[in-house]
C-alpha cells in the first residue's frame, strides 16, 4: 500500500488591484544625523572595534589579533603564533557587523572600521556548530587520557558543548602510529590541527610529518612508520590540543594536579632554557619549558625533556668506600677519616660540567683554602683557553643578525635552540650561513667553505668574507670544542684577526661568539675554578696522577673523561650522583646532588645569570655539593667561611658582580681577552663536535630513555632495526660485614 500525499489546499492570490492605495509616509520634519566620523587612527593603524570598543590595531594584524589586544579570549585549536595559519579548525569564529555568516579570525585580516562582535548569538552558536563536528569522532577517553587536566578540547567543550548530540553513526577510529620511543600516539583523537606538522616541517626542519588522505579519511603521522629524527620533536606533546600525541615516558604515570611544580633551569647546553620541574612524592615525573623569548621562546631540546629517568636511576645514595676489592657503604664520618687521610698527600681536582656557581665556589675555596698549593681545573683536556667563552651577541639579536659563519661548530647538535634561531634567518630573511668544519645537515642550507684551518688561515680570500664584510651586523660563531685542539690559541687568535677585518668587530656591534658546551661549564669559568699555575691544567693533572707524582686525585662531576687504566694509580675520591665508570673505580664514594636537588645559579651563553630552585632533596643519605665541602673542611680543621646557602651567594655576587640578586635574567658582558699565539694552527681537520647527541654528557648515559633515542638515531643512520644499548649496570655496594666494620 502506498503512501499518499494529503491534498494541496490553494490559496487565491490577493489582487492588488482593487486594493486601495497606500498614502506615501510623511518626510520627517528634522534630517537624521549622520554617524560622527571615526578619529583618525595613527599612521600604520586601523580603528577598529571589539565588542563596541574602539581600538588602534597595527596594519596587517588579524581579526584574532585584534581580539587579544582588546583582551577577548577567542578559542581556537590549530592556531599558534608561532606556526603559521592553517585555519583548519575553524573554532575562532566571530561575527564582523556586515558579513552574511562568521568568519575565521585567526587568519582574517582587519580593516578600518571593522566591527568585531566577539559574543554574539550568532558567533556562540557557530562555535557551538564547530564543537559539535569536531566531536563527532573524538572518543570518550578523557578518564584514560594523559591530556586529562590540560586538554584544550576538554577545556573548550565544557564551555560550547551540548549534552546531546545529532549525530547517531559509528565514530571512525585510526591506527596508533609508532614515532618512537619520545611520544606516544592515539591518532582517533587526532582533530586535524596540523600544528604538529607545521612545527616539524617550520620549527624542527624535518619533512616527515604530515597528512595523508582526504575527508574523513584523513590521517597524521609519518609518511614511512619510524621514529621523527628530531632534537626538538618533545615540543609536539606541547603543542598538541588533544590527547593524540603524549609523552611516553611519563604515559600513566600522574594527573597533572597531583603533580608539584619548580622553576629550574636547562644545563644541559649552552642555552639556559627556563623548564618546570613537576614532581610527586619527592620523584621527578616530568619537565616541560617555560616560555621566554629572549632565550628560548617556548621550545626545549628532547634531552632536556625526556632525560630526568636518569635522576631515579643507578643513584649514588651512602657514602662508600673500598675495602679490599669491594667498594662497600660507610657513614658520612668513616668516609671523611679515609678522605683527610688520602689528601694528607699531594692532591689534585678536577670539576665537571654541570657544576652551579655555589658548587664551583665551594669546590673552588677548598682546593685554595684547605688544600693549598693543590692543582684543580674544569676546563676539559687540551684546553687552555678561559678568557673567552661567552657570546657577544644576544640570542634575541640573532633575529638580525644578516650573515654567519660556524667554525668547528654544529649548533643543531651543541644548541638546538639557537639552531632554531639560525634557520628561521636563513629560510625567512634569506641570511647567508657557511661553515668551517665537518659536512653537517643543519636543516636549512649552508656553504662548507671546507674542513681543515687551512680553509681558516685563506678565509679572507673567499666570496663568503666579502660578503661578512658587506653584512650590517655578521656574526662568527666558534664550538668551544675547536678551542681544546692543541693549537685552539692559534686558531682563536686567527679568528679574531678576521672578525676585526671583515667588521664582525666594530663599533656597537660585536658579532664574535665562543658556544659553550653546557651551562655549568660557564659557570665554573665564571667563578675561576682553575689553578692559577703554570701546568695545572686538566692534561697536567692526569698526567701527574699517571705518573704517580699527585698521589690523590679528586674527580667532581659526572662527564670528566679519564684513562681506562687510572684505577689502582693512586686514591681516586668522586664526588658525584652516579654510580658511573669512573665511580666505580674510586676508592672513596661522597654522594651529591642532582641538578634537581638544590637550588643554584647558571650562566648561560650570553652571560645572563638565572637561579634553578631545588624540586626535591637528595636521595637518602647523599648530600648537597656545597655541605660536603663546607663539613669536610671543618673536619680537617680548616672551615670554610661560610654557614649556609645565603652566605655563599653573599660571597659570591662580591667577587662577581653578575651574580648579584638584581643583575639576575640580565645580560652581564664578559671581557673578551684572546690575546696572540706564537705556535702554528695544525694541518689536522676539525672533527665532529657531537656524534651522539643522546649520550654526550655522562648524566644522559644514566638515562634509559637516552639510550633508546640514540639506538633509534643510530638505527636511522646505518638502516637497521638497531636494539638499544644497555646503560652501565649499576655497582651494588655491599654493606660492610661485622669484621670488616
Amino acid at each position: 500500500m502506498t503512501n499518499k500525499r494529503p491534498p494541496v489546499t490553494k490559496t487565491a492570490k490577493a489582487d492588488t488591484s482593487k486594493q486601495a492605495p497606500v498614502a506615501p509616509v510623511p518626510a520627517a520634519s528634522t534630517p537624521t544625523q549622520a554617524p560622527a566620523p571615526l578619529p583618525a587612527a595613527p599612521e600604520g593603524f586601523f580603528n577598529v572595534f571589539v565588542d563596541g570598543e574602539l581600538l588602534h590595531v597595527k596594519k596587517g594584524s588579524t581579526v584574532m589579533q585584534a581580539c587579544t589586544q582588546a583582551q577577548k579570549e577567542i578559542p581556537h585549536f590549530c592556531y599558534h603564533e608561532r606556526l603559521s595559519i592553517a585555519g583548519n579548525c575553524r573554532m575562532c569564529l566571530v561575527e564582523i557587523e556586515g558579513m552574511p555568516k562568521p568568519i575565521a579570525s585567526c587568519h582574517w585580516p582587519i580593516a578600518e572600521g571593522m566591527k568585531i562582535k566577539t559574543d554574539s548569538p550568532l558567533t556562540i552558536n557557530a562555535r557551538k556548530g564547530t564543537m559539535e563536528l569536531l566531536l563527532i569522532n573524538h572518543p570518550l577517553d578523557c578518564p584514560i587520557c594523559d591530556q586529562g587536566g590540560e586538554c584544550t578540547l576538554q577545556d573548550l567543550s565544557l564551555g560550547y558543548g551540548s549534552d546531546r548530540s545529532a549525530f547517531h553513526e559509528f565514530k571512525r577510529a585510526v591506527d596508533d602510529k609508532d614515532i618512537g620511543s619520545k611520544i606516544k600516539t592515539v591518532m582517533t583523537r587526532c582533530i586535524h590541527c596540523t600544528r604538529c606538522i607545521r612545527f616539524a616541517t617550520e620549527i624542527a626542519g624535518i619533512e616527515e610529518m604530515g597528512a595523508t588522505f582526504r575527508g574523513e579519511n584523513m590521517q597524521v603521522g609519518t609518511y614511512v612508520e619510524q621514529a621523527i629524527q628530531s632534537e626538538l620533536s618533545g615540543n609536539m606533546i606541547d603543542l598538541c590540543p588533544v590527547g593524540a600525541l603524549t609523552s611516553k615516558p611519563y604515559a600513566y604515570t600522574a594527573r597533572p594536579w597531583e603533580l608539584v611544580r619548580t622553576n629550574s633551569i636547562d644545563i644541559l647546553d649552552g642555552i639556559g632554557t627556563p623548564i618546570t620541574v613537576d614532581n610527586r612524592h619527592g620523584q621527578v615525573l616530568r619537565t616541560q619549558p617555560q616560555e621566554n623569548n629572549t632565550i628560548n621562546e617556548e621550545w626545549m631540546t628532547d634531552a632536556a625533556r625526556f632525560s630526568y629517568d636518569a635522576l631515579n636511576t643507578n643513584r649514588l645514595t651512602a657514602p662508600m668506600i673500598r675495602r679490599g676489592k669491594e667498594l662497600q657503604t660507610c657513614s658520612w664520618p668513616e668516609a671523611f677519616s679515609v678522605t683527610k687521610t688520602a689528601l694528607e698527600k699531594p692532591t689534585a681536582g678536577i670539576l665537571g660540567s654541570m657544576a652551579s656557581a655555589e658548587d664551583a665556589l665551594s669546590f673552588k675555596m677548598f682546593m685554595e683554602t684547605v688544600l693549598k698549593g693543590s692543582a684543580y681545573d674544569c676546563r676539559p683536556a687540551g684546553s687552555h683557553l678561559d678568557q673567552f667563552y661567552t657570546f657577544n651577541t644576544p640570542l634575541v639579536e640573532f633575529e638580525n643578525v644578516d650573515a654567519v659563519l660556524l667554525v668547528g661548530c654544529n649548533p643543531r647538535l651543541e644548541a638546538p635552540l639557537l639552531n632554531v634561531r639560525l634557520r628561521r634567518a636563513a629560510l625567512k630573511r634569506r641570511v647567508p650561513v657557511a661553515a668551517i668544519g665537518a659536512d653537517m645537515d643543519l636543516t636549512y642550507p649552508y656553504q662548507n667553505l671546507g674542513n681543515d684551518p687551512e680553509a681558516l688561515e685563506s678565509f679572507s680570500k673567499s666570496k663568503f668574507a666579502e660578503t661578512l664584510k658587506n653584512a650590517q651586523k655578521p656574526a662568527i660563531i666558534i664550538s668551544a670544542s675547536v678551542l681544546t685542539r692543541a693549537d685552539g690559541a692559534a686558531i682563536l687568535a686567527q679568528i679574531e684577526k678576521i672578525a676585526k677585518k671583515v667588521g664582525v668587530v666594530k663599533d656597537g656591534w660585536n658579532g664574535l661568539n665562543v658556544l659553550a658546551a653546557t651551562a655549568g661549564r660557564i659557570t665554573a669559568l665564571d667563578m675561576q675554578a682553575k689553578s692559577a699555575a703554570p701546568k695545572s691544567d686538566t692534561a697536567a693533572i692526569l698526567k701527574s696522577f699517571a705518573n704517580g707524582k699527585t698521589g690523590t686525585l679528586i674527580v667532581y662531576g659526572e662527564d670528566t673523561i679519564l684513562p681506562d687504566d687510572i684505577e689502582g694509580q693512586g686514591t681516586l675520591i668522586y664526588i658525584g650522583t652516579h654510580m658511573t665508570s669512573i665511580a666505580a673505580k674510586a676508592d672513596v664514594i661522597l654522594p651529591a646532588a642532582a641538578w634537581s636537588e638544590k637550588s643554584g645559579l647558571y650562566a648561560n651563553a650570553e652571560g645572563r645569570v638565572q637561579l634553578a630552585h631545588a624540586a626535591v632533596q637528595p636521595p637518602l643519605n647523599a648530600k648537597e655539593d656545597w655541605k660536603i665541602f663546607r663539613a669536610l673542611s671543618e673536619d680537617m680543621g680548616n672551615a670554610l667561611p661560610f654557614n649556609t646557602l645565603s652566605q655563599l651567594r653573599s660571597l659570591i655576587a662580591a667577587a662577581h658582580p653578575a651574580y648579584k640578586g638584581e643583575n639576575w635574567n640580565k645580560i652581564t658582558p664578559r671581557a673578551t681577552v684572546i690575546g696572540s699565539a706564537d705556535m702554528e694552527i695544525s694541518a689536522r681537520p676539525f672533527q665532529p663536535v657531537v656524534t651522539d647527541y643522546y649520550l654526550r654528557l655522562e648524566y644522559l648515559r644514566q638515562s634509559p630513555t637516552m639510550h633508546k633515542c640514540q639506538a633509534e638515531v643510530a638505527a636511522a643512520t646505518l638502516g637497521t632495526t638497531g636494539t638499544p644499548p644497555t646503560p652501565l649496570a649499576p655497582v651494588k655496594a655491599k654493606k660492610p660485614t661485622n669484621k670488616a666494620a
